[in-house]
């Protein structure tokens, strides 16, 4: 590493968070810099592009009160590194890793990167077992997988923050390896008091004792706002991979990080794409989603639950759409449930679990797992369909069967759906056959004779 330099007088335009100044250090890209004021304030930053003759350094504080003529430039002749250690379980960082909790500072056993390193794909194990949430449409029917990246998919006002928090609190493993498993949690561009509400509720509920909380609010700079899962992403390494671990990072809200890649792209003058999001935005979150996984021969596994809001409630808006393409599956919130009162308003059948297989069944969680949810899920959908049908011909139009189905999709929805407490896989599957014994035991093809005489025909006989 080189010798730190200094720039001065360089800095010929400021726009929002984004210095340009000529090329006079021969200096690389994503270096971190120190940009210094009159009065000798100092602002991290880091330097985003460059060419022979220019280069554009973001600034992760705001410019205001920064000159042309007398602002400074340092560069440190490295990358960004967080200072991460063991002791950062139950502190409170910013968006860009500094202790706002009142404590002492990390004790630093090791310095990395913040853009970590994607995992080799030939290094990479197979994602298994189980993570229990306590959420029945997650666990039950839709199940996360230690080592997954699954996505919440939510809309503006929707209780998502709720859910977040939930999930921190109750999520576990249901393994010899339950000890080891931690969260970290990113709040990324959310106002004060919503940052104040994961903070107060982590605390009360005890699960800050097991997470490491970083806080980036709407107020920092977009800038920040890029960092931030980045941070979060570096810590979880390290205590995945280096403490031997098994982490779920819980990212929320990644729309408000799309939208600060935009902003920043904008000012760039980059040509913008659709919606006018940046064409490389794809690759982008990429760089985030696949740093989760696990890695044979190495103890610990980082999983990954993104929650997003969708424009307009719009799933096939660029920001859902991508990550889609990204992640395996995810989990879709809806605004019809949430007005019916019904929490966690998970609509189960647009949500999938792509790994569900890898992580459930014999071994992992219930030899008649997937069966059951699969009957769940035909009978479910079933229910849906006559519900289309009797709004058109009335409920009288309907055939007996059709009106248990229509029954059934009620239940369904106010019975599992809709939970005042957490609930264990077993409490889950248990609640899953009880609907399903209101069904006529005929229609139910996605289980085998020994199923239905074991769960289905005892209380049919009573």
């Amino acid at each position: 590493m080189r010798a730190d330099v200094y720039a001065a007088a360089a800095v010929t335009r400021i726009d929002g968070p984004l210095l340009f100044l000529r090329r006079t250090v021969d200096a690389g890209l994503n270096e971190a810099v120190e940009v210094e004021d009159s009065a000798g304030r100092r602002r991290l930053g880091r330097i985003a592009a460059l060419d022979h003759e220019l280069m554009t350094v973001e600034v992760l504080e705001s410019t205001s009160g920064l000159s042309l003529s007398d602002t400074r430039v340092r560069f440190l002749g490295e990358p960004l590194h967080f200072a991460v250690g063991a002791d950062m379980m139950g502190r409170i960082f910013d968006g860009v890793g500094r202790v706002i909790d009142g404590g002492p500072p990390v004790s630093a056993a090791s310095k990395l990167r913040i853009d970590g390193m994607t995992i080799n794909p030939a290094a990479r194990a197979m994602p298994r077992d189980f993570i229990e949430t306590g959420i029945s449409t997650i666990d039950l029917m839709n199940s996360l997988v230690r080592g997954q990246k699954l996505p919440i998919f939510s809309g503006a006002g929707l209780p998502h923050d709720r859910l977040a928090i939930q999930i921190t609190h109750q999520a576990r493993l249901r393994d010899a390896h339950a000890g080891e498993f931690v969260v970290v949690f990113v709040a990324v561009g959310v106002p004060y008091d919503t940052a104040e509400r994961f903070r107060s509720a982590m605390e009360d509920s005890g699960a800050l004792e097991h997470t490491v909380l970083f806080l980036n609010l709407a107020s920092d700079s977009s800038t920040q706002r890029l960092l931030s899962p980045r941070y979060a992403l570096t810590a979880a390494e390290y205590l995945a991979f280096e403490q031997g671990k098994h982490v779920l990072v819980v990212m929320t809200d990644m729309t408000n990080y799309c939208e600060a890649l935009r902003e920043v792209s904008a000012s760039h003058g980059e040509v913008p794409s659709r919606k006018g999001f940046p064409g490389y935005m794809y690759s982008d979150l990429a760089t985030l989603y696949e740093r989760a996984g696990s890695m044979e021969g190495v103890p610990g596994s980082l999983t990954q639950l993104p929650i997003l809001t969708m424009p307009s409630d719009d799933i096939t808006h660029p920001i859902p759409d991508l990550t889609g393409y990204i992640t395996e599956g995810q989990i879709v919130l809806d605004r019809g449930l949430d007005r019916a009162d019904i929490y966690p308003p998970v609509r189960v059948l647009p949500s999938l679990s792509r790994l569900m297989k890898d992580g459930t069944g014999e071994g992992y969680t219930h030899a008649d797992h997937a069966d059951l949810a699969n009957q769940l899920y035909a009978a479910y959908a079933r229910a849906v369909h006559v519900r289309v049908l009797a709004s058109v011909v009335g409920r009288e139009g309907l055939t007996g069967i059709d009106q248990q189905f229509l029954d059934f999709g009620d239940r369904f929805e106010q019975q599992l759906v809709h939970q005042t407490a957490s609930r264990t896989l077993e409490q889950s599957m248990e609640a899953g056959w009880a609907l399903l014994r209101e069904l006529p035991a005929s229609e139910l093809h996605r289980l085998n004779d020994a199923q239905i005489a074991r769960y289905i025909e005892p209380e049919t006989d009573s």
